[in-house]
């Protein structure tokens, strides 16, 4: 594993994980199990509302290879190929979607202990290309993620971050929409049982801003609780257990203090694997 100030996608993840990761709706069901020949094997449901979405994903891994293909409830088949490390900190994904032609990407991932970069181009005769990158420590990196469209000629996305990252805290403050959003993050690591993050925005063109918080704490060492509250008003609730090694039971509730009136939203999960 190279260690270095990490992908541009992983800038803010602590936070946004700890915020925002598991929180749901709706009834989801997930189920693995693994063949003797090493074919891992996940059919998925979701249902949201009176609508019934679900899927079938197969991976298969050979050496440093790995292979998904993905089925849905919209017969898109889905399909990422994965190489790791065909050289020292070099990952490559190539990942495209049936019957779509224009769904086709080639991305590659470099790691290197003072720098991290991530390009993508669309396989299309006018792609879009990407390109994101972040150079400096572990503890310190600054980072930028620009596409341009090759067909219109237009940058779609420049963005641009600084992370600021040690044993228990992990600070974070992004650019967004070409310099028209402003987001700060924070975690903070409390001790084995508890972390705490906050999430704050500004958007320059709306003048509104936008304030996040949450907590994270094992209540023992099978079950976790998670809080989190907007200046919306919404305050949301999660209880996740570990009823068998790698299996997850979830409930999550969702109150929204301005409209007290309407029912509360609540959402569970059960994922099983082997």
């Amino acid at each position: 594993m190279v260690k270095g100030p990490g992908l541009y996608s992983e800038i803010g993840k602590k936070t946004r994980d700890l915020l925002y990761k598991d929180h749901h709706g709706d009834q989801k069901f997930s189920f693995a199990t693994v063949s003797p020949t090493g074919v891992t094997v996940t059919c998925s449901g979701t249902k949201k509302g009176e609508l019934f979405l679900a899927d079938v994903n197969t991976q298969l891994k050979n050496k440093n290879v790995t292979t998904d293909i993905k089925v849905d409830t919209g017969s898109n088949l889905h399909t990422t190929i994965t190489v790791d490390e065909p050289a020292p900190g070099l990952k490559a994904i190539f990942s495209f979607k049936v019957p779509d032609p224009r769904s086709g990407k080639m991305e590659l991932q470099y790691k290197h202990e003072y720098a991290a970069v991530t390009s993508s181009i669309g396989l299309t005769a006018n792609p879009t290309v990407n390109f994101s990158g972040v150079v400096g420590s572990d503890a310190l990196g600054l980072g930028a993620d620009v596409s341009f469209d090759t067909k219109s000629g237009n940058v779609t996305k420049c963005n641009a971050a600084l992370t600021y990252v040690n044993a228990d805290l992990v600070g974070a403050l992004s650019l967004n929409d070409k310099g028209d959003s402003l987001i700060a993050s924070y975690y903070h690591y409390v001790n084995n049982f508890t972390a705490i993050g906050a999430e704050v925005g500004h958007s320059f063109s709306s003048n509104q801003n936008s304030i996040t918080i949450g907590t994270q704490h094992a209540w023992d060492p099978l079950t976790s609780v998670k809080l989190r509250l907007n200046n919306s008003g919404r305050a949301n609730a999660l209880i996740q257990h570990e009823w068998r090694p790698k299996s997850f039971f979830t409930v999550t509730g969702e109150v929204d203090s301005k409209n007290i009136e309407k029912s509360a939203k609540v959402g569970l999960s059960l994922a099983l694997k082997p």
